[in-house]
């Protein structure tokens, strides 16, 4: 006599032995796959030598952060805007985890601005597009001695005329200085950026 109870046993076994290795084979292709995509964001924005670079069609290819106002030294207004850009996945990964994953790139515009009154009042926009500043995650430091990479970032300035070339030759004289503030939240000011937010 046939008992169904075991026949049932060593049908579902084989079956779950199949899941378990397909679950293991997505979760390794996930992980490698976001490691390419580590790889991929940061190698839009830095050379085999390690200098930076404006990446190409940002604004078409990056999520949106946020923005900042400068207020003008006199008078109403702003003096400058920056509109900040972060690579692909970098919002979701800082969502999930409160950190920047490896390789992911910042970009901020820095605009100067024109000023006038409009019907809702003294308004700034952006005007002429002065440069960028760009910043890559490294948190391990991967490049010693490289003057334009330390405290878990690569760091540079762009001027408008020539997005590949830096004007930066050492971050801590150069980029530092303004994030010392931030220090506590990986040199980046997080409150201004309410997307990040969980």
């Amino acid at each position: 006599m046939k008992r169904p109870g075991k026949t049932r046993a060593f049908i579902r076994l084989p079956l779950l032995i199949a899941t378990v290795s397909l679950v293991s084979l997505s979760s390794s292709w996930q992980t490698a796959r976001t490691a390419e995509s580590d790889a991929n964001r940061s190698n839009a924005a830095v050379d085999s030598s390690g200098y930076l670079k404006v990446p190409d069609n940002y604004r078409k290819l990056y999520q949106y952060l946020g923005s900042w106002a400068i207020a003008a030294s006199q008078g109403q207004g702003s003096d400058q805007l920056h509109n900040v850009y972060a690579s692909p996945g970098t919002i979701d990964n800082y969502r999930a985890t409160g950190r920047f994953p490896d390789g992911a790139v910042l970009v901020k515009e820095v605009f100067g601005t024109a000023t006038a009154p409009m019907t809702t009042g003294i308004v700034s926009h952006a005007q002429t597009l002065k440069g960028w500043f760009v910043m890559v995650k490294d948190s391990k430091n991967s490049r010693p001695g490289n003057k334009l990479w330390g405290d878990g970032w690569g760091w540079s300035w762009f001027d408008a005329s020539n997005p590949s070339k830096t004007t930066t030759t050492d971050y801590k004289v150069a980029c530092q200085g303004c994030h010392i503030p931030a220090q506590a939240s990986d040199w980046i000011y997080i409150a201004g950026y309410p997307v990040l937010k969980r």
